[in-house]
């Protein structure tokens, strides 16, 4: 028997902008992709104060594993006294989010020359949308 694999791999690319590291994923953030995500953010949020932008607006999917991915980058990032953004368009995402009970939390722009000039508090996209 054959087995074939439907789930897309996460890509990404990673460059610093004015000292913030931009992050931009390409496919799907599942239970698949989320362990190496999630070793990959790690290593960006350990130092002190963190300065990170998560581009997801070519991730086409994400599951709870994802979610919870995020979620953690979110809290190691505040926790460091650091700050994670968002670029993200995607009306699906942003429902996910509400749906969650996570409308709130995450800091999400719509473009990412938003995200890198807004201060800690203007989010441009409220995750109540969709």
């Amino acid at each position: 028997m054959t087995e074939i694999h439907t789930t897309a791999a996460l890509r990404s690319s990673e460059r610093v902008i004015d000292g913030t590291t931009v992050v931009a994923l390409c496919g799907e953030i599942d239970l698949l992709t989320a362990h190496p995500l999630s070793a990959r953010l790690d290593m960006l949020t350990a130092g002190p104060r963190p300065d990170l932008v998560l581009d997801l607006r070519s991730v086409s999917f994400v599951d709870c594993a994802g979610l919870g991915v995020l979620c953690r980058a979110q809290n190691r990032t505040a926790a460091r006294g650091g700050r994670l953004r968002f670029v993200t368009g995607d009306t699906g995402f942003l429902r996910l989010l509400r749906h969650a009970q996570l409308g709130g939390v995450f800091e999400i722009h719509a473009r990412l020359p938003n995200a890198l000039a807004a201060g800690p508090e203007s989010g441009d996209i409220s995750a109540a949308a969709g």
